[in-house]
């Protein structure tokens, strides 16, 4: 009897063996590497000038706003010092201006670093054109060494490149009926 039961979990053992083998085999071992892109680029020629540029530019754009500011303040100060002797119709005029002037200045601050303001589409025009040369000799590189996967070292992005046979985004809407 306890042969037997040697004997039937030897089969079992084997076939699962066999089985887990096959399957193994049948496997593709997918290649993944990492490569750090702030690293590439900070070592750009290219890229340290467009920075250079674009921080040129944002501290220019600093300083006018802050001078703008400054302005507003001294029309402030101003409007203390004479609020007393002034009328009602004064004060509020006058109140309106430095609220206009101070509108003004956070629409020029606004259109110059907000999320679609100028930096930001200078940054655009500037920096572009380095990252997608930097992609696509990731992507190059990849193809030719034969990767399927390659990560960013230090950043949130995840996956630079991908081997597009590892899209089922089409399997998926079909599964889904879409």
């Amino acid at each position: 009897m306890l042969n037997l039961q040697v004997s039937k979990f030897t089969r079992n053992f084997l076939a699962i063996f066999a089985l887990s083998m096959l399957s193994f085999s049948s496997m593709e071992a997918q290649r993944i590497a990492v490569c750090d892109i702030n690293s590439i680029l900070e070592s750009m020629s290219d890229y340290k000038t467009a920075q250079a540029d674009l921080d040129k530019v944002a501290s220019q754009w600093r300083q006018e706003i802050a001078q703008e500011y400054d302005k507003i303040k001294g029309m402030y100060s101003a409007y203390q010092a004479e609020q007393v002797l002034m009328s009602e119709d004064m004060r509020k005029n006058k109140e309106d201006e430095i609220m206009s002037a101070e509108k003004r200045v956070r629409e020029m601050q606004k259109s110059k670093f907000g999320p679609e303001g100028a930096l930001f589409k200078k940054r655009q025009d500037l920096v572009r054109p380095i990252q997608e040369k930097v992609y696509n000799a990731i992507e190059q590189f990849a193809e030719q060494k034969g990767f399927d996967f390659i990560f960013d070292a230090n950043s949130s992005t995840g996956i630079i490149f991908a081997n597009p046979r590892y899209d089922k985004t089409d399997d998926i809407k079909k599964e889904l009926g879409l």
